[in-house]
């Protein structure tokens, strides 16, 4: 259990990092000058960078599916087996990431090939890998177009893995 001094440190470390305060400088010399300089200039292409290579949210994703699918969120939360509950947090938060298991579920529920499985997986910040047991026996599922809940779960708990 973390202490609690260890926290305020902790607290203190992310304030001063996430802070964008300007350094003053007690004797201002070129060097000084142009380290600032360079530095806005990074903070600058680094706001670019991001803006022109971020991809879609997992809630912006999965809503385009749902709606292509033409099917209700109910249909689409109930056959991936997850509550409303949860399903209304990922469809009211735009940055919420549900787990690996509940993203692959939901890929399940709404039928998707291999790409699409690929998108949605990545808008969350996850992937399938080839040398993960779990994760090949997905990707044999989405590839057959196998698309039941209960024969992929069926499939992992043949090969001793936990099921969605």
């Amino acid at each position: 259990m973390i202490n609690k001094q260890r926290l305020n440190e902790l607290q203190e470390y992310i304030e001063s990092h996430l802070n964008n305060e300007t350094f003053t400088y007690t004797v201002e010399s070129q060097i000084d000058v142009e380290y600032t300089l360079q530095s806005e200039s990074m903070t600058i292409d680094l706001e670019d960078y991001i803006k022109n290579h971020r991809k879609p949210t997992l809630n912006q994703v999965l809503f385009k599916f749902i709606d292509n699918a033409g099917a209700s969120d109910v249909e689409i939360y109930r056959k991936a087996g997850i509550d409303r509950k949860l399903f209304s947090k990922i469809r009211s938060n735009p940055d919420y990431h549900p787990g690996k298991n509940t993203t692959i579920a939901l890929a399940l529920a709404l039928q998707l090939n291999t790409h699409d499985t690929d998108a949605l997986l990545s808008s969350a910040g996850y992937s399938l890998s080839d040398s993960n047991i779990f994760d090949l026996v997905i990707q044999f599922h989405v590839e057959n177009n196998i698309h039941d809940l209960y024969l992929v779960n069926e499939a992992l708990d043949y090969f001793t893995q936990k099921t969605l």
